[in-house]
């Protein structure tokens, strides 16, 4: 960093973006990621032991990728070099690369050496990296939003570690909030502000995890509200809303609003209007209702409402909730989408939920016998000697793979509980049991 660059971040460091004043300057004032900087965590370890990996750090914006390797480069007391990878070029990286080594050289100083979204760097400007990495003269730590198993190379992703950064939750960024808040000398503790709870929820909601658009929320809030008679600049939940330009919606994940629309969402469903459907959906996500909340109540429907009318819709419910924890928000939505309007213009039929709720009451209610003999465990000694077993048709040895015989307890002999409706596959279903029931 020449003369020029030290004093654009020391002007920026007062007068700069709120987000860019309140970054974290310690291991102590970094929040999240508690599994790498928690204690006995790997890079908290590094740090004390001042032997720092070179690493990919790996997650959304706004989760402290370029602030904790900043925090890496001061603790351990080495040169701090930073460059992006979507505006340099292989020039401009060997030139960073040279004054590494004439430091490390003549100063026995290490350099860290921060590439933000590395991801940008093609095979060849990856490969530049390589024996600066390997010797050991830069401590390489590269930023990405994209999987760098398949945006970094092999042989750099062999020298390096892959580190996980995951959203920020809701205390963390509330934690960041009010701090921003109180600071005097970075922050706006100076200021006599008060946030409506509504507004900071709100925040909290369109943050996603990104602590720098929680903190842009408030600076941009502080540009359209003015102070009142008594110099309190109040900030309530339709600035809140201005300010990130969306608009509130209201719905408490832990009240009412919260169990009317999944209800609705639910209802839109099993009524069949994807409409209607996706307008709950795109409510609850916007509110920031859990992914997997909503992924768990369309498999419930899947199950409960279309049935084995379309024996797919549980196939498609589930590998929408198992996506939905591989790829996360925002992407992920479009798999709820996908899986919530299937449900919606699937044909519909609840008798096998019928089924099993006439079958446990007539658990709770009647004499329901016991297993008949001819169905008993035979696999063991004595059994035959009491009879276990004796009798059985094994199916597979019938035309068809199927013989008339008893399954049902005597108490129970004759019961019907599943009977297929004409919608969808069930009819097929029907038609089959009418034949194996009434044979020609």
């Amino acid at each position: 960093m020449d003369l020029f660059d030290y004093a654009q971040e020391k002007k920026l460091a007062v007068e700069g973006p709120l987000a860019f004043r309140m970054r974290p300057r310690i291991l102590d004032e970094f929040v999240g990621q508690e599994h790498l900087v928690g204690p006995g965590r790997l890079l908290n370890l590094a740090l004390k032991e001042n032997r720092l990996p070179s690493a990919i750090f790996y997650g959304p914006p706004g989760t402290g990728k370029t602030s904790l390797a900043g925090i890496m480069a001061e603790a351990a007391r080495i040169h701090f070099m930073q460059l992006d990878a979507s505006s340099s070029g292989v020039t401009e990286l060997r030139k960073m690369l040279t004054e590494a080594r004439d430091r490390l050289k003549f100063h026995d100083q290490q350099t860290l050496l921060f590439i933000d979204e590395i991801h940008h760097f093609n095979k060849a400007q990856q490969d530049v990296l390589l024996p600066a990495v390997e010797k050991g003269v830069v401590v390489l730590v590269g930023a990405t939003t994209e999987n760098p198993y398949f945006s970094v190379n092999a042989p750099l992703l062999s020298r390096t570690r892959v580190l996980p950064f995951y959203p920020l939750a809701p205390e963390q960024l509330r934690q960041i909030l009010e701090r921003a808040l109180k600071d005097r000398e970075r922050g706006l503790g100076k200021l006599q502000i008060e946030v409506e709870p509504g507004a900071v929820e709100h925040w909290l909601r369109v943050a996603n995890g990104d602590a720098r658009v929680l903190l842009n929320a408030l600076e941009a809030a502080l540009q359209i509200v003015r102070p009142e008679a008594d110099g309190i600049i109040r900030i309530k939940a339709e600035t809140a809303a201005e300010a990130v330009q969306q608009r509130l919606v209201l719905y408490d994940k832990d009240g009412d609003t919260h169990y009317d629309v999944i209800s609705a969402f639910i209802k839109s469903m099993r009524g069949s209007d994807p409409d209607a459907v996706l307008h709950w959906l795109s409510r609850m996500l916007r509110a920031g209702e859990d992914p997997r909340f909503i992924a768990r109540r369309i498999l419930i429907c899947a199950s409960e409402d279309v049935g084995l009318a379309d024996s797919q819709a549980l196939v498609v419910a589930n590998s929408a909730a198992q996506g939905i924890e591989r790829v996360g928000l925002p992407e992920g939505e479009l798999l709820l989408a996908e899986a919530a309007v299937y449900i919606a213009c699937a044909p519909k039929s609840n008798r096998v939920y019928q089924a099993l709720t006439a079958a446990r009451q007539d658990l709770e209610q009647l004499e329901i016998g016991t297993v008949p003999d001819h169905l008993r465990d035979a696999n063991y000694k004595g059994a035959k000697k009491l009879g276990h077993g004796q009798g059985y048709l094994y199916p597979h040895s019938f035309p068809g793979a199927y013989v008339d015989q008893q399954y049902l307890p005597d108490a129970l002999k004759g019961k019907r509980y599943y009977e297929p409706s004409e919608s969808g596959q069930e009819e097929q279903i029907q038609e089959r049991l009418a034949s194996l029931r009434n044979p020609k």
